[in-house]
């Protein structure tokens, strides 16, 4: 009986692995290989879509941010660069992804309450925009395009 069994377990093995390396191809073709999505196209993954920013002419209309003197230190560095260039930060994403999770339209809007002074992606991009328009003497789009290649992936 004990061999009997051995022999249907066998058999059932025997007809799983098989019928698992079957394909659809003819019998005279080579074996079809299943691809999947990235391996058909060749190509990277996509990047997730630019967050949230604002347009020039929407960034002439906003609400008011936390006062510096509120903190202290590098948090109130970034809300000080915030304060000194409002329609500049504006016009920048915010790369901690808090247009989907918090609602906020650009980076100046993480500035309106404390949600900044509590995240270093916010900070940092604050303060190199600043550094960016003050030294490098360049436009938003270029400050944009330096904080996507930093963040953006």
């Amino acid at each position: 009986m004990r061999s009997a069994y051995f022999v249907i377990k066998a058999v059932i093995l025997f007809l799983i692995v098989g019928l698992n390396s079957c394909t659809t191809s003819a019998p005279n073709e080579a074996p079809r290989v299943k691809m999947t999505s990235t391996s058909q196209t060749n190509q990277p993954p996509a990047k997730p879509p630019m967050p949230a920013f604002q347009s020039e002419e929407s960034a002439k209309n906003l609400p008011a941010t936390l006062s510096p003197e509120l903190f202290t230190g590098q948090v109130k560095e970034a809300y000080a660069a915030v304060k000194e260039m409002p329609e500049v930060i504006a016009q920048l994403p915010c790369y901690c992804r808090c247009d989907k999770a918090m609602g906020h339209k650009s980076l100046q809007t993480c500035y309106v309450d404390d949600h900044a002074s509590q995240c270093g992606i916010c900070m940092n991009s604050a303060l190199k925009a600043r550094k960016l328009k003050k030294e490098k003497k360049m436009s938003v789009a270029q400050i944009r395009e330096q904080l996507t290649a930093e963040y953006g992936g």
